[in-house]
């Protein structure tokens, strides 16, 4: 696949999940499936990153299973979608000579995430009658996606 692709769709990783991004690109940065080394993201692949994103990614999935979140279309969230998207498409790109191309196309996959993700979700919880199954395939979803797509360029 294409850097830009990959980027796209954890763009779209973020969309859903706004820390399961950045919390997987980190992982892949650290256990060499992304190089990063002479870019500006080469942090993500320190021994701490990685557990620091984790430890969001997995409040953000515990938060979302909460009843009265609010919703990820609301500017707030949906602006951090967006940062989150354009930053791990960037790092995706950043590896590959192609960090601005990258963090476009993050941002625009993080767009898409967002309203696809939204719609995705509200028609799995009215076919299941109740939100929390949809949540919980939404969250297996992204994180496969950003395992899956991360895990690529090498």
């Amino acid at each position: 696949m294409g850097v830009l692709l990959l980027a796209f769709v954890i763009g779209i990783v973020a969309g859903l999940r706004t820390f399961t991004a950045p919390a997987v690109v980190s992982w892949g940065a650290r256990v060499g499936w992304l190089h990063l080394a002479g870019t500006p993201f080469a942090f993500l692949g320190a021994a701490v990153t990685p557990w620091v994103f984790t430890l969001l990614a997995l409040f953000e999935l515990f938060m979302d299973q909460k009843p009265g979140m609010g919703s990820r279309k609301a500017p707030p969230a949906f602006i951090a979608r967006i940062v989150s998207g354009a930053f791990c498409g960037a790092a995706l790109g950043a590896g590959a000579g192609a960090l601005p191309g990258g963090a476009v196309a993050g941002a625009l996959g993080a767009v898409a995430g967002t309203l696809g993700g939204y719609e995705f979700r509200a028609r799995l919880a009215k076919a299941f009658g109740r939100d929390l199954p949809a949540a919980l395939l939404e969250d297996a979803l992204a994180i496969v996606l950003a395992v899956v797509t991360v895990s690529r360029p090498s």
